[in-house]
């Protein structure tokens, strides 16, 4: 491969400063986005159940379609995205997704009918999908421009930064939740039946509306963002128009005084000296088979247990003491909410920010490996004694139990939800970095699908059964199935994880057998000139 432009090292070196902040503001709040439009269907799915179930209640088909249907777009738009972030540009399809996902959570909410329950279940459904495709394009695209743009130092560090907002986006679909069930059951008191049933219908389909906003009021911001200039030196092989997309983000006064600075890097590995090869061809396979199908294998293992985490958590955790015979359709709504937001706040956010801090100092592999494996330590210290819990007669939950499972949420996110959201981002070419960011989530997409919904089906409660929790057997065997499936992470991390930490993407992309060292003979940061620069607005 020809030596890359200097300019790019340039970047790699360039100091912190207030651009890297607004663009982790503005892909982040489109995880945010993601967050609260996947997340908030658990307790909408309660609420739909009362409104036009009744007593039914939604059958375990209906509801595996639901949980799957946001997710399977979501794949879909990761493969198709991804590819077309490669061939167009990230800034091109970049607010093409944030648009389908604005437009169509307007459309979930404005899903038509309402008295005829087949009619809103199947246009919610198709909007859901919708919804899905432009949740699941953005996190190729999120995650290439952020690795794009970030320096070589900090890189993890921004591209976590970015995902960790998916915690306030779960925190907030909760919050709104609640609080929209607090306000119509309040209005609603005193009211006729009629009216109560009419109030409901709008609660949930308000719920899924408000989750548009935040991606609404950032769409201005990420239509000015300039395409990255890596993707300009190195897929388009403009230098001249790639200094001028960085001096966008910086400000120099004589980009080409860069190049005289800064030492001349190695010349690439003989073995690698080709750039003419294609994606999927026998060259592709030799070079980065390997980090492809750890990628891929890793996300599709914890997505397997970080969406099954979260179906089992509206389940088997309740805090109320009030029976289920008792709740109205805002209750049992507030209920699972509420379980959610305690369990953001006390892991979900946490275990993000103990990843921002410690991925460029410790590394992703080592952080991947450990929560595997705590991950796999809870699951079956939890999954053996699973008859200590409490799960007759509708009780509240056992504190040990409910603490105990709060720290699969901790080790999840400081561990490989968040790692497998970055290292895809790394070791690609850039001609090929979205596609394959896309490839390795689509793989985790498909593992949410054959969490949630295996579990709907492996815990699916008899007809006769009144109890409003799974069955106990049944979720114990889950339980260690998912430890399982951590364990294999921990091995999949281990033989076929190659870590990225401190070194350029292009360095990343080229090194054959990446180490946790620099190559011999590169120049650290610290060798290389500092580079003034300041931000400037986009």
């Amino acid at each position: 491969m020809p030596q890359p432009p200097r300019v790019l090292s340039a970047l790699d070196v360039a100091r912190i400063q207030l651009y890297h902040f607004k663009a982790i503001i503005i892909a982040g709040m489109s995880l945010f986005t993601d967050a609260y439009d996947l997340f908030c269907i658990a307790p909408v799915l309660k609420m739909l159940g009362e409104i036009y179930y009744h007593e039914d209640s939604i059958g375990t088909p209906i509801l595996s379609i639901f949980y799957a249907i946001a997710l399977l777009g979501a794949a879909l738009g990761q493969l198709i995205v991804g590819y077309l972030g490669d061939r167009l540009g990230r800034r091109r399809v970049y607010g093409l997704c944030l648009m389908i996902m604005v437009l169509s959570s307007f459309g979930c909410g404005f899903s038509v009918c309402t008295s005829r329950r087949s009619c809103v279940m199947a246009s919610l459904g198709f909007f859901r999908f919708l919804l899905g495709l432009g949740i699941g394009g953005d996190y190729p695209l999120s995650a290439t421009i952020m690795s794009e743009f970030a320096n070589k130092k900090t890189r993890g560090t921004f591209i976590s930064a970015v995902f960790s907002m998916q915690g306030l986006g779960i925190l907030m679909s909760s919050t709104v939740t609640m609080a929209v069930c607090s306000a119509f059951k309040t209005a609603g008191e005193g009211s006729p039946e009629k009216t109560r049933a009419a109030e409901s219908d709008i609660a949930w389909r308000l719920i899924l509306m408000i989750g548009s906003i935040p991606a609404a009021l950032t769409f201005y911001w990420r239509m000015r963002m300039p395409e990255t200039a890596r993707y300009t030196a190195l897929v388009e092989n403009d230098a001249i128009k790639a200094e001028k997309d960085m001096q966008k983000v910086m400000s120099i006064s004589k980009p080409s005084q860069i190049e005289e600075d800064l030492p001349h890097p190695p010349p690439p590995p003989s073995s690698s000296s080709s750039s003419s090869y294609k994606l999927f061809s026998r060259r592709f396979f030799s070079l980065h088979g390997r980090d492809l199908f750890a990628a891929s294998a890793n996300w599709f293992l914890v997505d397997v247990v970080f969406y099954t985490s979260n179906l089992l958590l509206s389940q088997i955790l309740h805090l109320s003491n009030k029976p289920t015979s008792s709740t109205n359709v805002y209750d049992t709504a507030f209920e699972v909410a509420k379980v959610a937001a305690i369990v953001a706040v006390c892991s979900t956010i946490p275990g993000y920010w103990f990843t921002v801090y410690f991925i460029d100092k410790v590394g992703r592999v080592k952080i991947q490996i450990m929560g595997f494996f705590c991950m796999a330590v809870v699951y079956l210290v939890a999954g053996i004694p699973y008859s200590w819990y409490q799960s007759d007669r509708n009780k509240p939950s056992n504190k040990g139990f409910v603490i105990m499972y709060g720290l699969i949420f901790f080790f999840s996110n400081f561990g490989p939800n968040t790692t497998t959201f970055i290292i895809p981002a790394e070791p690609f070419p850039a001609r090929f970095r979205s596609t394959c960011h896309g490839i390795s989530g689509a793989a985790g997409k498909l593992g949410a699908i054959v969490g949630t919904v295996g579990f709907l089906w492996g815990t699916k409660r008899d007809e006769e059964q009144k109890d409003a929790f799974p069955d106990v057997r049944r979720v114990r065997v889950a339980f260690l199935i998912l430890g399982g499936v951590c364990i294999a992470g921990v091995l999949v991390t281990y033989f076929c994880t190659r870590e990225t930490m401190g070194r350029s993407l292009e360095e990343n992309e080229e090194d054959e057998d990446i180490c946790t060292s620099s190559a011999p003979g590169s120049p650290s940061a610290s060798e290389l000139p500092r580079i003034t620069t300041q931000a400037i607005d986009f």
